[in-house]
C-alpha cells in the first residue's frame, strides 16, 4: 500500500515541473512579434494550467519578459547612422514624408529617410547644422528648428534645397544668417542674436517668393536692405534699430512707386522715432507699427 501511495505521489508532482520551459518560450514569441500578451489571447484552459505551474513550480515568468522589454528598450539608444533609416524612425515619428523629432533632446540633425518633405525638430539641443545634413535630401519643403541651441550653420547647408518653402530658425543662438534657398515663402528667425552685420546686403534680394519675414527680438541696428517686392509681412520688433532711409521700403527716385503687397510692418520696441522719417513710408499703404512720438 505504501508503494502505491509513493507511486501516486510521484505521478501527481512530476508533470508540474516540466511545463515551465514551454511557457517561457511562448512569452518570447509574444514579445518578439510585438503582440499584446493578455488573458484574452489565451484559452481559459491554458491560462489555468500556466497559473498552476507558476504557483506550484515557483518559476517566475515575469523575469524573462522584463528582460525582453529591457532588450527592446535598449535598441532605442542606438545612435542614428547613415547606413539605415530605421534608428531615426524609431527615435522620431516618420509618417507619409514627414519626420517629427520634437522634444527628444537630440544634439544633431538625424539622418533622414529619402524623400522627406517635412522635418519638425523643435525644442531639442541641436547646436550646429552641417552641409552634409541635407546633402541627399532635396525633396524638403518645410524645416522647423525652433527652440534649439543653434549657433552655427555651415556654408551651403541649404544650398541644394531648391524646393524648400518654409524655414524656421526661431529661438536659437544665431548671430548671422545663412544663405537661404531661392524658393522660400516664409523665413522665421525671431529671438536670436542677429546683428545687422550678420545679414548680407543681398540676403533677401533674390528671394522673389518670400512673403513672410520674421526677424523680431534680435539685435539689428538697421532694417535689412533690398527687401523683395513679394514681401507681405515684415516683423522687426524689439531690435536696436535707430535709423531708416527713404530707400529702405520705397524708392526715393520714384515718387509714384507703391508697395502693393506689403500689408504689415512691425517696428515697436526699437529706439527709432518713426515720425522723423515720414518719407520712408510714402510708398506704403499702411504705416508701420511703432513709436512716432
Amino acid at each position: 500500500m505504501e508503494t502505491l501511495q509513493a507511486t501516486f505521489f510521484l505521478f501527481m508532482f512530476v508533470p508540474l515541473v516540466n511545463p515551465a520551459p514551454p511557457l517561457q518560450q511562448e512569452s518570447l514569441q509574444f514579445y518578439e512579434y510585438d503582440t499584446d500578451v493578455s488573458m484574452g489571447s489565451l484559452t481559459q484552459q491554458d491560462y489555468e494550467m500556466q497559473s498552476k505551474d507558476i504557483r506550484k513550480d515557483g518559476t517566475n515568468v515575469s523575469i524573462d519578459t522584463s528582460l525582453i522589454l529591457q532588450s527592446d528598450d535598449s535598441q532605442l539608444d542606438v545612435p542614428p547612422t547613415k547606413d539605415t533609416n530605421l534608428p531615426t524612425c524609431l527615435l522620431c515619428v516618420c509618417l507619409s514624408g514627414s519626420v517629427y523629432c520634437e522634444e527628444i533632446d537630440i544634439e544633431a540633425v538625424p539622418p533622414l529617410p529619402k524623400e522627406t518633405a517635412y522635418l519638425y525638430a523643435r525644442f531639442n539641443k541641436i547646436k550646429r547644422i552641417a552641409a552634409s545634413d541635407f546633402a541627399d535630401i532635396t525633396t524638403l519643403r518645410r524645416i522647423d528648428f525652433s527652440g534649439n541651441r543653434i549657433e552655427e550653420i555651415e556654408d551651403g547647408a541649404f544650398s541644394k534645397l531648391l524646393l524648400l518653402e518654409e524655414l524656421s530658425l526661431a529661438e536659437n543662438r544665431l548671430v548671422k544668417l545663412p544663405v537661404l534657398p531661392p524658393k522660400l515663402t516664409t523665413f522665421n528667425a525671431n529671438q536670436n542674436r542677429i546683428k545687422s552685420r550678420g545679414i548680407k546686403a543681398n540676403a533677401f534680394k533674390k528671394l522673389t517668393n518670400l512673403a513672410y519675414l520674421y526677424l523680431g527680438h534680435n539685435a539689428l541696428e538697421s532694417v535689412p536692405l533690398n527687401l523683395p517686392e513679394s514681401l507681405r509681412i515684415l516683423h522687426l520688433q524689439y531690435n536696436n534699430i535707430t535709423t531708416i532711409t527713404d530707400d529702405t521700403f520705397c524708392k526715393s527716385n520714384n515718387t509714384r512707386y507703391i508697395r502693393t503687397r506689403m500689408d504689415e510692418i512691425r517696428m515697436e520696441g526699437n529706439p527709432i522715432v518713426l515720425a522723423k522719417h515720414v518719407n520712408a513710408f510714402s510708398c506704403l499703404r499702411m504705416l508701420p507699427v511703432g513709436t512716432y512720438y
